[in-house]
């Protein structure tokens, strides 16, 4: 009798049982991307590098080459994870990773295959946030003084190709400029300041004139050059080269109005289309990799409806995007081109944000304090 009385009663207990002394249920979220992380893992190939697809830009990304920027891609996937290297489950992964990058850097600090073409500073731009990245996880280790080495002699190559416009292109020579370039240069500088690289201010101040002269008053939108077509994808990365190159521009009206019009064409598109015809269009997971990054700075609901649409279109069950091995691929010519490590890196880096563990990924005020 006092057992039926009792069972009850444990029952009871069991449920109001604080959550911190109860196993928390793991979101799809985590669960894909750990999925991914061994895809990504099983991918690597012996020397630390990862593949690329057929070519892509006439360089380097062709032939399924050992590519060094989609390496450094992965390598970052991991670490935006709170993988480190030489630690835990993923070090050994990530470790050979960063020496594979760092093998492929050129007597004149460009971080690039030498045959890489007209992609060269896509390459470099990657490629060098993730050194910086890498550095400021483990900044107290003598591995990172040995990378901060490599690290400078590749800021100095982002400094000497900075064009008049104030932004960056596919080549080391200052020609002209685009904001597909520009924004990973900026995420690289401010990355490497974060570690205490010397990058002047007039640098970052003409980079920010440069992203400012694409802005589309009308859409509030940001343009792929001066002159060209407002894109989501290019209204990501520069709200995002914006947050971080100064509290004065965190939060500002022009980067709230970027947020809302990514935010009403993404509803549009998901009322209006299924997220296969979505997931279809050109480079659809570089601008999910910047929207993510861009709308987490603005935060709110900018963010909170944003995570709401990226997980329907990566996550949801009837969208079939991630395959059951783990990894993501390309439906648009460039996503395809550019290979399945490629897509699997960037989802993982969407989806990651909002852990917070690369240095890249604070907030406002959390990061002008790491970069003190």
């Amino acid at each position: 009798m006092l057992k039926h009385l009792l069972l009850p009663v444990l029952a009871i207990l069991v449920l109001a049982a604080p959550a911190s002394a109860q196993q928390r249920k793991r979101e799809a979220f985590e669960v894909a991307i750990d999925n991914a992380l061994e895809r990504l893992k099983e991918n690597q190939l012996p020397d630390g590098s990862w593949t690329s697809g057929r070519d892509f830009g006439g360089g380097g990304f062709g032939g399924r080459n050992r590519d060094p920027a989609i390496s450094a891609l992965c390598v970052m996937a991991f670490l935006s994870a709170g993988h480190v290297p030489g630690e835990g489950k993923y070090g050994h992964v990530v470790e050979k990773g960063v020496r594979f990058v760092c093998s492929q850097q050129q007597r004149n600090g460009v971080l690039a295959a030498s045959d890489f073409g007209m992609t060269v500073m896509y390459s470099h731009g990657i490629s060098t946030l993730m050194l910086a990245e890498v550095i400021g996880l483990m900044p107290d280790r003598k591995e990172a003084a040995i990378l901060r080495k490599r690290l400078e002699a590749a800021v100095q190559v982002i400094r000497a190709a900075q064009s008049r416009q104030g932004g960056w292109r596919y080549s080391i020579q200052p020609v002209d400029a685009d904001m597909s370039v520009t924004a990973w240069q900026v995420m690289a500088l401010r990355a490497a300041k974060n570690v205490g690289c010397d990058v002047p201010a007039e640098v970052i101040d003409r980079a920010v004139a440069y992203v400012q002269a694409c802005r589309d008053p009308r859409t509030g939108g940001y343009r792929y050059t001066q002159g060209g077509a407002t894109t989501l994808a290019c209204t990501g990365a520069s709200i995002l080269s914006l947050e971080l190159c100064g509290k004065q521009y965190h939060g500002s009206a022009e980067s709230r109005q970027a947020a809302q019009y990514i935010k009403d064409s993404l509803w549009a598109q998901a009322g209006q289309r299924g997220p296969a015809h979505v997931r279809g269009q050109q480079h659809f997971f570089y601008g999910v990799y910047y929207m993510s990054q861009a709308m987490f700075q603005i935060g709110g609901e900018f963010w909170d409806k944003y995570r709401q649409y990226l997980h329907w279109l990566l996550l949801h069950p009837e969208a079939h995007a991630q395959k059951p091995d783990g990894s993501w691929t390309g439906v648009s010519g460039d996503d395809h081109n550019a290979g399945v490590n490629y897509c699997t890196a960037m989802a993982v880096l969407a989806l990651t944000v909002e852990y917070r563990f690369l240095p890249i990924y604070q907030r406002g005020e959390e990061a002008e304090e790491r970069g003190k």
